[in-house]
C-alpha cells in the first residue's frame, strides 16, 4: 500500500463546521444514540461553550471533532479539511499538528517534570529544539508556574496541574483548542481563574476554542453558548 499523503493544513484560527453528526453505541442489544443530527458552524477565532448535563454526549462530541472517534454519519470540516474523509493515521497526524486538547483530569505523566510534560507533544513531532523550549517556558510564565518547571505533577495542586495542562495544549501553537470540562475538578475560586486564563490565552494565541462545561462562569467568557440536547446542538440566548 503506498504511503498516505499528509492532509492539508487549516488556516490559523480555522472555521469549524459540523454537519448532521450522528453517533451511537450498542447497549444491551439496542443502540444508544448520543449524537443525532448535531450541526454547528463556528467562525474563525470564535470561542464557543457547549453546555449539557452529564451523559449528554459532550465528551463524545469533542472526540468526534478531534478525530479521536469517527461519527456514524455526518462531517467535521476544519478549515478546508474534511476530517471525516481522512484515514486514522492522517487524523492522528492532523490532531498532533493542529489541535490542542485540555483534559478534565489533566493527563500529566507523573514520571516527567512540568517542563518535560509540556515538551512531550513537540518531541512526538521532532520539534523540541531551543526555540520550542523557550516557548514552553514562556507559557509557564503566562500561567504563573515558571518556578515549577522542574517539579513533578504530584508536587502540584489541582489548580497548578490544570494550568500546566492548559499550557501543554497550547505549546505546539494549535489552530483549534478543545477543552473538556477544564474547571470540573477545581474549587470555585480556582475554576474562575482557570476560566479567565483559558479564554484569554486562546484569544492571545489567535486560536478557535470549543469548550464543554457545566460552568456558567466559563461559558460567560465565551463568544457564544450552545446546548447539547438529545443529540442536537441548540443555540442559547445570551
Amino acid at each position: 500500500m503506498p504511503p498516505s499523503h499528509a492532509p492539508p493544513s487549516p488556516p490559523s484560527a480555522p472555521r469549524l463546521e459540523l454537519t448532521d453528526l450522528r453517533k451511537g453505541y450498542q447497549e444491551v442489544g439496542r443502540t444508544h444514540r448520543v449524537l443525532d443530527g448535531a450541526s454547528l458552524r463556528v467562525a474563525a477565532g470564535e470561542r464557543i461553550a457547549i453546555l449539557g448535563p452529564s451523559g449528554s454526549g459532550k465528551s463524545t462530541l469533542l472526540n468526534v471533532i478531534s478525530g479521536i472517534d469517527v461519527p456514524d454519519a455526518g462531517t467535521v470540516r476544519i478549515g478546508e479539511v474534511d476530517l471525516t474523509a481522512l484515514t486514522e493515521a492522517e487524523r492522528t497526524r492532523f490532531r498532533r499538528k493542529h489541535i490542542g486538547f485540555v483534559f478534565q483530569f489533566f493527563n500529566l505523566l507523573p514520571t516527567l517534570t512540568v517542563i518535560e510534560n509540556l515538551l512531550l507533544p513537540l518531541e512526538l513531532k521532532d520539534r523540541a529544539g531551543p526555540q520550542e523550549v523557550a516557548r514552553a517556558r514562556a507559557l509557564l510564565e503566562r500561567v504563573s508556574l515558571a518556578d515549577r518547571a522542574d517539579a513533578f505533577p504530584d508536587r502540584l495542586s489541582g489548580g497548578e496541574q490544570q494550568r500546566v495542562a492548559l499550557a501543554r495544549a497550547l505549546v505546539h501553537e494549535p489552530a483549534l483548542v478543545l477543552a473538556d470540562e477544564p474547571t470540573g475538578n477545581l474549587d470555585e475560586d480556582m475554576a474562575a481563574q482557570v476560566a479567565h486564563l483559558l479564554a484569554d490565552m486562546v484569544a492571545g494565541e489567535r486560536g478557535t476554542l470549543i469548550v464543554v462545561t457545566h460552568s456558567r462562569v466559563l461559558a460567560s467568557r465565551m463568544d457564544r453558548v450552545v446546548r447539547l440536547d438529545h443529540g442536537r446542538l441548540l443555540e442559547e440566548s445570551r
